[in-house]
């Protein structure tokens, strides 16, 4: 199960650095991993999970496979991206295929460094970015409501409902609101997620300062955090050259240069965290002297769903899950301790699969 969070932001602001230092991540994870692939602007990172390594612990797992995030480095944006402006139409295209977007705000002085827009205002980089967005948001809907006209007197629902919805976002556009700002009904989240409006993504503010704010931030990045908070959105305070300083060096000699800087942990750490719970995103596991594993599935997702995650062929003939809560698994130094314990379940497909799960799953071929 992928999810994609593309990584935005004007020129000079520190995207590529930060981008870089993730590749540089993800080629480091490759040797100790599998299935982590990189292409030219792609990074796909294992979301950081301790839980993983005290579960194959206890399991005595010859292989630990963490759960993974995909960045995508999104070239491009410059004002009048909307337009074509740059590379303004391939920024556009790589970002309906993302499911979040990470803002890179400049939030330091570096007069070697020039801002395209002559000045350091991380708001205002912001607003930038976001109008680029939500004025080709209204670019696409006002075609798309134009295709729709012939069809709406058919009479088809879903026709009804494309053209209910895109009016809904239109009208918070021209209010100069992105459209995630539309209340959206349950029933017709499926129709709006296939919109792919741009400016419905859920968006998390990546504050780049400078090395010895690392740890703290600055006024800048205290005004971000604001914006984000009136915005509902999340905020994440890095480094980018200290993330590409840590992604060139030994695992001890990073840690002993975290400890140095004040970090508890890598920026890039916080960043995965950070955009794995703006997904709502949410892990279980599966554990056996073979592997140890983890898996993404979304909050809510029920027992045979999440079986999906793992073959098509799971969904299709669940039967029930074998269950047990990580605090349970670890307190029972595993299953049997946990069966000993009362702790083991057995559940069906009602079952909403909950976070640290560690789950067995019983189907027909």
């Amino acid at each position: 199960m992928g999810f994609k969070m593309g990584i935005v932001g004007l020129p000079n602001v520190g995207k590529s650095t930060l981008f870089n230092a993730l590749t540089r991540t993800a080629a480091a994870q490759a040797a100790n991993f599998p299935f982590c692939t990189i292409e030219p602007n792609v990074g796909e990172v294992a979301v950081p999970d301790a839980r993983l390594d005290v579960l194959a612990g206890i399991a005595g797992s010859k292989t630990i496979i963490p759960t993974r995030m995909t960045f995508v480095d999104i070239a491009g944006l410059v004002r009048g991206a909307s337009k074509g402006e740059g590379l303004g139409n391939q920024f556009l295209a790589n970002i309906r295929e993302c499911d979040a977007i990470a803002h890179v705000l400049r939030c330091f002085e570096d007069g070697d460094i020039t801002h395209v827009e002559g000045r350091i205002d991380p708001v205002a980089d912001a607003e930038t970015i976001e109008t680029e967005l939500m004025l080709a948001d209204m670019e696409s809907i006002e075609r798309r409501l134009t295709a729709l006209g012939k069809k709406l007197r058919g009479g088809d629902q879903d026709t009804l409902d494309q053209d209910r919805l895109l009016r809904a976002a239109l009208a918070v556009l021209n209010e100069g609101k992105p459209a995630r700002t539309v209340k959206v009904a349950e029933d017709d989240q499926r129709l709006w997620r296939q919109l792919m409006l741009l400016t419905s993504k859920p968006v998390l503010f990546v504050c780049n300062v400078e090395e010895a704010k690392a740890a703290t931030g600055n006024s800048q990045s205290d005004r971000v955090a604001e914006m984000a908070r009136a915005q509902g959105a999340g905020t994440v305070v890095i480094s980018a050259r200290i993330e590409e300083e840590l992604a060139q060096m030994p695992a001890d000699d990073a840690v002993m240069f975290l400890e140095e800087m004040g970090l508890h942990e890598a920026g890039l750490d916080r960043l995965i965290k950070a955009g794995y719970a703006l997904l709502g995103l949410q892990t279980y596991f599966t554990v056996g002297p073979k592997e140890a594993r983890a898996w993404t599935i979304t909050k809510g997702t029920l027992a045979p769903q999440a079986a999906g995650v793992i073959h098509g062929d799971f969904e299709k003939g669940f039967i029930r899950s074998e269950t047990v809560g990580y605090d349970d698994y670890v307190a029972g130094k595993g299953e049997a301790g946990a069966k000993e314990a009362g702790k083991f379940r057995v559940e069906g497909k009602t079952y909403e699969v909950k976070d640290g799960d560690v789950l067995h799953f019983l189907f027909n071929a």
